[in-house]
Protein backbone atom coordinates (compact mmCIF):
# COMPACT_ATOMS: atom_id res chain seq x y z
CA UNK A 1 0.00 0.00 0.00
CA UNK A 2 3.01 2.33 0.47
CA UNK A 3 4.43 1.67 -2.58
CA UNK A 4 1.20 1.89 -4.58
CA UNK A 5 0.99 5.70 -2.62
CA UNK A 6 4.36 6.56 -3.95
CA UNK A 7 3.74 4.98 -7.44
CA UNK A 8 0.66 7.29 -7.53
CA UNK A 9 1.37 10.66 -5.80
CA UNK A 10 5.32 10.48 -6.36
CA UNK A 11 7.10 11.57 -3.41
CA UNK A 12 7.34 14.65 -1.04
CA UNK A 13 6.70 16.10 2.38
CA UNK A 14 3.65 16.23 1.71
CA UNK A 15 3.32 12.71 1.77
CA UNK A 16 4.60 11.89 5.26
CA UNK A 17 0.85 11.60 6.65
CA UNK A 18 -0.42 9.58 3.94
CA UNK A 19 2.23 7.22 4.31
CA UNK A 20 2.17 7.04 8.05
CA UNK A 21 -1.23 6.13 7.91
CA UNK A 22 -0.78 3.25 5.44
CA UNK A 23 2.08 2.03 7.71
CA UNK A 24 -0.10 2.17 10.68
CA UNK A 25 -3.36 0.16 8.54
CA UNK A 26 -1.02 -2.39 7.69
CA UNK A 27 0.24 -2.78 10.65
CA UNK A 28 -3.31 -3.41 12.13
CA UNK A 29 -4.58 -5.65 9.46
CA UNK A 30 -1.74 -8.00 10.20
CA UNK A 31 -1.83 -7.98 14.18
CA UNK A 32 -6.00 -8.72 13.59
CA UNK A 33 -4.77 -11.76 11.72
CA UNK A 34 -2.12 -12.59 14.43
CA UNK A 35 -4.66 -12.67 17.40
CA UNK A 36 -6.98 -14.63 15.18
CA UNK A 37 -4.00 -16.77 14.32
CA UNK A 38 -2.79 -16.91 17.81
CA UNK A 39 -6.84 -17.69 19.53
CA UNK A 40 -6.68 -21.01 17.33
CA UNK A 41 -3.15 -22.21 18.76
CA UNK A 42 -2.59 -24.59 20.02
CA UNK A 43 1.26 -24.56 20.76
CA UNK A 44 2.75 -21.17 21.32
CA UNK A 45 6.69 -20.26 21.69
CA UNK A 46 7.87 -16.47 22.70
CA UNK A 47 10.40 -15.13 22.66
CA UNK A 48 10.33 -11.77 24.70
CA UNK A 49 12.72 -8.63 24.08
CA UNK A 50 11.44 -6.02 26.69
CA UNK A 51 8.40 -6.88 27.81
CA UNK A 52 6.15 -9.57 29.87
CA UNK A 53 4.11 -11.41 27.31
CA UNK A 54 0.36 -10.49 27.68
CA UNK A 55 -0.64 -14.56 28.54
CA UNK A 56 1.34 -13.96 31.19
CA UNK A 57 0.57 -10.17 32.64
CA UNK A 58 -1.28 -9.25 35.79
CA UNK A 59 -4.14 -7.01 35.14
CA UNK A 60 -2.12 -3.98 36.61
CA UNK A 61 1.04 -4.89 34.52
CA UNK A 62 -1.74 -5.10 31.23
CA UNK A 63 -2.87 -1.62 32.40
CA UNK A 64 0.44 0.34 33.25
CA UNK A 65 1.92 -0.87 30.03
CA UNK A 66 -1.40 -0.04 28.09
CA UNK A 67 -1.76 3.43 29.35
CA UNK A 68 2.10 4.28 28.64
CA UNK A 69 1.83 2.86 24.95
CA UNK A 70 -1.76 5.16 24.06
CA UNK A 71 -1.77 7.79 27.58
CA UNK A 72 -4.60 9.81 25.55
CA UNK A 73 -6.65 6.61 24.12
CA UNK A 74 -10.34 5.86 26.08
CA UNK A 75 -10.36 2.15 26.18
CA UNK A 76 -7.70 1.23 27.61
CA UNK A 77 -9.64 -0.95 30.45
CA UNK A 78 -11.29 -2.76 27.67
CA UNK A 79 -8.23 -3.61 26.13
CA UNK A 80 -7.06 -4.76 29.44
CA UNK A 81 -10.29 -6.52 30.10
CA UNK A 82 -9.89 -8.25 26.62
CA UNK A 83 -6.12 -9.39 27.12
CA UNK A 84 -6.86 -10.94 30.46
CA UNK A 85 -9.58 -13.01 29.09
CA UNK A 86 -7.45 -14.35 26.41
CA UNK A 87 -5.39 -15.63 29.13
CA UNK A 88 -8.28 -18.31 29.64
CA UNK A 89 -6.49 -20.51 27.00
CA UNK A 90 -3.91 -21.37 29.49
CA UNK A 91 -6.53 -22.94 31.27
CA UNK A 92 -9.01 -25.65 31.03
CA UNK A 93 -9.50 -29.22 29.77
CA UNK A 94 -6.98 -29.00 26.61
CA UNK A 95 -4.94 -25.72 27.62
CA UNK A 96 -2.72 -24.47 25.02
CA UNK A 97 0.68 -25.36 25.58
CA UNK A 98 2.98 -22.00 25.82
CA UNK A 99 6.64 -21.62 26.36
CA UNK A 100 7.77 -18.09 26.82
CA UNK A 101 11.78 -17.08 26.83
CA UNK A 102 12.02 -13.90 28.90
CA UNK A 103 15.03 -11.49 28.04
CA UNK A 104 16.40 -10.95 31.47
CA UNK A 105 15.48 -6.91 29.98
CA UNK A 106 11.61 -7.83 30.66
CA UNK A 107 12.61 -8.96 34.29
CA UNK A 108 14.24 -5.92 35.14
CA UNK A 109 11.59 -3.41 33.81
CA UNK A 110 9.36 -2.74 36.73
CA UNK A 111 5.74 -1.30 37.29
CA UNK A 112 5.81 2.28 38.85
CA UNK A 113 4.24 0.29 42.10
CA UNK A 114 6.93 -2.62 44.04
CA UNK A 115 3.61 -4.36 44.86
CA UNK A 116 2.32 -4.73 41.80
CA UNK A 117 5.55 -5.60 40.25
CA UNK A 118 6.56 -7.95 43.14
CA UNK A 119 2.74 -9.21 42.03
CA UNK A 120 3.59 -9.58 38.25
CA UNK A 121 6.83 -11.66 39.21
CA UNK A 122 5.49 -13.91 41.51
CA UNK A 123 2.36 -14.48 39.09
CA UNK A 124 5.02 -15.59 36.45
CA UNK A 125 5.84 -18.31 39.47
CA UNK A 126 2.22 -19.14 39.50
CA UNK A 127 2.02 -19.60 35.80
CA UNK A 128 5.46 -21.82 35.77
CA UNK A 129 3.77 -24.46 38.13
CA UNK A 130 1.44 -25.27 35.56
CA UNK A 131 2.08 -28.19 33.32
CA UNK A 132 1.49 -26.72 30.24
CA UNK A 133 3.47 -23.52 30.59
CA UNK A 134 7.31 -23.45 30.79
CA UNK A 135 9.07 -20.12 31.75
CA UNK A 136 12.98 -19.67 30.84
CA UNK A 137 15.31 -16.67 31.29
CA UNK A 138 17.61 -15.63 28.85
CA UNK A 139 20.26 -13.66 30.71
CA UNK A 140 22.21 -10.61 29.93
CA UNK A 141 25.58 -12.71 29.62
CA UNK A 142 24.63 -15.01 26.48
CA UNK A 143 25.08 -11.23 24.70
CA UNK A 144 24.05 -10.68 20.73
CA UNK A 145 22.44 -13.60 19.31
CA UNK A 146 20.13 -14.66 16.49
CA UNK A 147 17.17 -12.71 17.97
CA UNK A 148 18.80 -9.66 19.49
CA UNK A 149 15.38 -6.76 19.41
CA UNK A 150 13.20 -9.47 17.31
CA UNK A 151 9.94 -9.96 19.34
CA UNK A 152 8.96 -13.52 18.42
CA UNK A 153 6.24 -15.70 18.39
CA UNK A 154 5.97 -19.57 17.10
CA UNK A 155 2.34 -21.17 16.76
CA UNK A 156 1.53 -24.19 15.78
CA UNK A 157 -2.21 -24.59 14.48
CA UNK A 158 -4.96 -27.77 15.42
CA UNK A 159 -4.14 -28.97 11.74
CA UNK A 160 -0.06 -29.03 12.46
CA UNK A 161 0.51 -25.80 10.40
CA UNK A 162 2.99 -23.80 11.73
CA UNK A 163 3.19 -19.56 11.51
CA UNK A 164 5.51 -17.14 13.15
CA UNK A 165 4.68 -13.35 13.91
CA UNK A 166 8.04 -11.05 14.78
CA UNK A 167 6.82 -7.60 16.26
CA UNK A 168 8.73 -4.52 16.82
CA UNK A 169 6.51 -1.49 18.75
CA UNK A 170 5.79 0.00 15.39
CA UNK A 171 5.64 -2.75 13.23
CA UNK A 172 4.64 -6.41 12.41
CA UNK A 173 5.07 -9.29 9.92
CA UNK A 174 3.22 -12.92 9.92
CA UNK A 175 5.53 -15.77 8.58
CA UNK A 176 3.35 -18.57 6.93
CA UNK A 177 5.63 -19.96 4.26
CA UNK A 178 7.79 -23.47 5.09
CA UNK A 179 11.29 -22.01 4.54
CA UNK A 180 11.36 -18.29 6.72
CA UNK A 181 9.40 -20.35 9.60
CA UNK A 182 12.14 -23.16 9.12
CA UNK A 183 14.39 -20.35 9.73
CA UNK A 184 12.88 -18.74 12.29
CA UNK A 185 12.34 -21.77 14.24
CA UNK A 186 15.84 -22.37 13.88
CA UNK A 187 17.12 -18.96 15.77
CA UNK A 188 14.44 -19.88 18.43
CA UNK A 189 15.51 -23.31 19.07
CA UNK A 190 19.24 -21.86 19.75
CA UNK A 191 18.37 -19.17 21.45
CA UNK A 192 16.39 -21.66 23.62
CA UNK A 193 19.13 -23.64 24.11
CA UNK A 194 21.03 -20.49 25.47
CA UNK A 195 18.70 -19.51 27.97
CA UNK A 196 18.70 -20.93 31.64
CA UNK A 197 16.81 -24.11 32.45
CA UNK A 198 13.13 -23.90 33.86
CA UNK A 199 14.11 -24.42 37.30
CA UNK A 200 17.05 -22.08 36.81
CA UNK A 201 15.02 -19.94 35.77
CA UNK A 202 12.20 -19.70 38.50
CA UNK A 203 15.35 -19.42 40.97
CA UNK A 204 16.27 -16.19 39.03
CA UNK A 205 12.93 -15.01 39.38
CA UNK A 206 12.68 -15.66 42.78
CA UNK A 207 15.89 -14.27 44.01
CA UNK A 208 14.58 -10.72 41.80
CA UNK A 209 11.31 -11.05 44.10
CA UNK A 210 13.70 -11.12 47.60
CA UNK A 211 15.00 -8.14 46.04
CA UNK A 212 12.28 -5.86 46.15
CA UNK A 213 11.68 -3.08 48.84
CA UNK A 214 9.59 -4.01 51.17
CA UNK A 215 6.35 -1.60 50.31
CA UNK A 216 4.91 -0.50 53.69
CA UNK A 217 1.63 -1.65 54.93
CA UNK A 218 -1.24 0.91 55.81
CA UNK A 219 -2.65 1.40 58.98
CA UNK A 220 -6.22 -0.38 59.50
Amino acid sequence: MIRALDEVYGTGPHLSQLRELARDSAFRDKYQRYMQLSGQARVMHKYSVSVVPGLLQTEAYARELLLAAQPMCGDVEDQVAARLGRQERLFGKEPTDFRAILDEAVLHRQLSSPGDWHAQLGHLLEMARRPNVTIQVLTFSVGIHGLTNTDTMLMWMPNGRPIGYVETSYSGDLTEDPPSFERLRLAYDRLRDLALSPPASVAFIEQLMEDIPCVPTEPT
